[in-house]
């Protein structure tokens, strides 16, 4: 009776005094007129509007024109005409969230969708439209964070606190990405945003990518393709009032949402609907004044409070990264994860292509140590990079430049240490000794993992030995300054009368 009670109190305690209600005007596509409710509605604001047969239809004020306020709905309009009853609701939309919400699947409202009964609510109520954190308030980054995912922990290393962006076209894994980093990661609470997904696979995502032991210290929000853009931006924005409410309470949480795409297309089209122009490709003004407004939620807290590390999927429309959004999330946020479609293509996944991300917490976050492993390994794949056709063609001559070299010796072991399976996981420490041990820099690779003087210190993560979770499930690395080559680079090394004068 407990959650009942506190339930009841808490909707009780959000009445108004005084009921004011217009009248419906007019109905044009999406967008529902209503008069009669001069200064009592202001922009968010939710209103029920009753149709044919008592219908209820909640909607949000989205703009005013002419002395009406323009009103969009989350559901179907069906049954809804002219002169119908709008009534003035939750003029601050809120929720009420618990510790209890761990675990379960929730829609845009705050409301449970996986079957398991009521919801239990918190005393504390997190509106859904929330500022940002005062920038001179904030916290500094922390230390580390553990991922579990061997391209990231080595290469684009994130710390607590810090916003990324997984840049992806579409089928190449980001979501595949996602659910590891929510599985393996050491981030107190997961927080998951599913805004716009196909209905098949939310389900799909939670139970098979997610798993019972992501599962149980996560909050999933969910709001499928076919619902209401309203309902699709509103989810965006309750999965960062969740997360807000763990990050208060001395938390750090890890915030996964996938995409935020279909958060600027949901809003485009509420703008649209208002006759707002377009700006760049479709999307209006107002899509790149909200997208800042929903990312810098994410990030350090204030004062003795948790932090928001935030990962945000980001699906660049025909492989083109520079394209609108794309371009403005990656100057919002502190770094970006590059997905590509030529690694996918060759079976390599994560589709990571780490010379192309970037993390703007490194190198300051690692020691010198780490750095030191992390630039060699670059400069090896760059270089690698930099000669492939010559190479895939049998161009190369052995000997012509030590470095391509060395690099065609280093590629294949490097390029086998980003491949990682669904089930794998490897710890942030054991990451810098097997790239140490690929690089023949034993020593370095021992050492790595250590705090750095002076600055951050990474999260601790499970010693390497007997019976630990990262030496067991850590794929092994055979040590020594020159790994075996596989046979498209042994073929390289065999010089032919045709290319000898190249």
């Amino acid at each position: 009776m407990t959650v009942f009670t506190n339930n009841i109190v808490n909707e009780v305690r959000r009445l108004t005094d005084y009921q004011v209600h217009g009248q419906v005007t007019a109905v044009i596509g999406m967008m529902v007129e209503v008069d009669g409710v001069e200064g009592s509605l202001f922009i968010g604001d939710h209103c029920r509007v009753v149709g044919r047969d008592g219908l209820h239809v909640i909607c949000e004020v989205v703009g005013f024109r002419q002395g009406r306020a323009l009103l969009m709905p989350f559901g179907s309009l069906a049954g809804i005409g002219l002169g119908c009853r709008a009534e003035i609701t939750a003029t601050d939309p809120a929720i009420y969230p618990g510790e209890l919400w761990l675990g379960r699947v929730i829609n845009a409202f705050g409301e449970p969708v996986d079957g398991k009964g009521p919801l239990p609510t918190g005393s504390l109520a997190y509106p859904v439209h929330s500022p940002p954190p005062p920038a001179h308030a904030r916290q500094r980054v922390g230390g580390k964070i553990d991922l579990g995912i061997r391209a990231m922990n080595t290469f684009l290393t994130c710390c607590r606190g810090q916003r990324m962006g997984i840049f992806s076209g579409s089928g190449i894994g980001k979501s595949t990405v996602l659910s590891m980093m929510a599985r393996y990661t050491n981030a107190e609470v997961t927080v998951i945003g599913l805004v716009g997904e196909r209905g098949r696979e939310a389900r799909e995502f939670i139970e098979d990518d997610l798993g019972p032991e992501g599962m149980r210290r996560s909050v999933v929000v969910v709001a499928t393709s076919d619902q209401s853009p309203l309902l699709r931006r509103q989810a965006a924005y309750m999965t960062m009032a969740v997360a807000e409410f763990f990050r208060d309470r001395g938390n750090d949480v890890l915030c996964l949402m996938d995409s935020i795409n279909r958060f600027a297309m949901a809003q485009r089209e509420i703008s649209l609907s208002i006759g707002e122009p377009p700006a760049s490709k479709g999307y209006t003004p107002s899509v790149f004044a909200e997208l800042p407004r929903l990312l810098e939620r994410a990030g350090p807290g204030t004062g003795d409070k948790g932090s928001i590390t935030g990962l945000f999927t980001v699906l660049v429309e025909g492989d083109d990264h520079n394209e609108p959004v794309a371009d403005a999330v990656r100057g919002i946020l502190d770094g970006h994860v590059v997905l590509d479609r030529a690694i996918a293509e060759r079976g390599r996944y994560p589709a990571i292509n780490v010379l192309r991300s970037v993390s703007r917490t490194m190198p300051d976050c690692n020691s010198d140590i780490e750095n030191a492993i992390v630039t060699r390994a670059r400069q090896i794949l760059a270089t690698y990079e930099d000669m492939a056709e010559l190479i895939r063609l049998g161009a190369y001559r052995q000997g012509s430049d030590p470095l391509v070299d060395e690099a065609v010796h280093f590629f294949p072991a490097i390029d086998g240490f980003l491949r990682q399976e669904i089930n794998e996981k490897t710890g942030l420490a054991d990451c810098y000794r097997m790239m140490g041990e690929i690089l023949g820099m034993r020593d370095a690779g021992e050492q790595a993992g250590a705090p750095r003087p002076g600055g951050p210190a990474p999260a601790a993560p499970p010693e390497a030995g007997e019976g630990s979770p990262a030496s067991e499930e850590a794929t092994p690395v055979t040590p020594g300054p020159r790994p075996a080559l596989d046979l498209r680079a042994a073929n390289v090394l065999q010089t032919t009368d045709e290319n000898r004068g190249t």
